[in-house]
């Protein structure tokens, strides 16, 4: 009989919880009902011409995939905008060829993005911020041809940038 009291004391607490929309199973603790995603645009050096098009669009559907929040086109209560700043490839993991005739080589390469992003919460100004960098990168196999695999080292970059700013902007994180 006990158990069954607490046990129904937990379900009460859960659906409260649940049912004011100030808690939810992801973790994201949002009060306001809508977000603006202006588009972002790419200010880097090199990379596809859509790439800040592929990420707004990437941003938008991960927002829109774990949130209730309804998406508007302009002034939104919470708004995020940004740029893509950095397209960077990089030499890494120096190989040496042993001979004098052929220069050493990099077996590897990073391909580094970095995003820039301003976010605007108009319910809490606490949580604002303005200009915050984003950067993660892809290490990728020299031998490998980049404009046959940089579709996917785009996404699995801009994957865990838009992880980072979910969890600075309304995961609270």
């Amino acid at each position: 009989m006990k158990t069954s009291k607490i046990l129904l004391s937990y379900i009460g607490v859960v659906l409260f919880l649940t049912g004011c929309g100030v808690y939810s199973f992801t973790g994201v603790a949002i009060t306001a009902e809508t977000i603006s995603i202006k588009n972002f645009y790419n200010d880097a050096d090199g990379g596809p011409p859509d790439m800040a098009q592929t990420f707004t669009n990437q941003l938008t559907d991960y927002f829109q995939r774990n949130t209730n929040l309804t998406q508007v086109e302009e002034k939104g209560e919470l708004q995020i905008e940004g740029v893509v700043t950095n397209y960077r490839l990089t030499p890494v993991a120096p190989t040496a060829t042993g001979t004098d005739d052929v220069g050493d080589a990099a077996a590897l390469t990073r391909l580094t993005i970095t995003v820039s992003v301003s976010y605007v919460n108009t319910t809490d100004e606490n949580f604002s911020f303005e200009n915050k960098t984003f950067s993660f990168f892809e290490d990728f196999d020299n031998e490998l041809n980049i404009t046959a695999i940089e579709a996917d080292l785009l996404t699995r970059i801009f994957d865990q940038i838009i992880l980072d700013i979910f969890n600075a902007t309304v995961a609270n994180w």
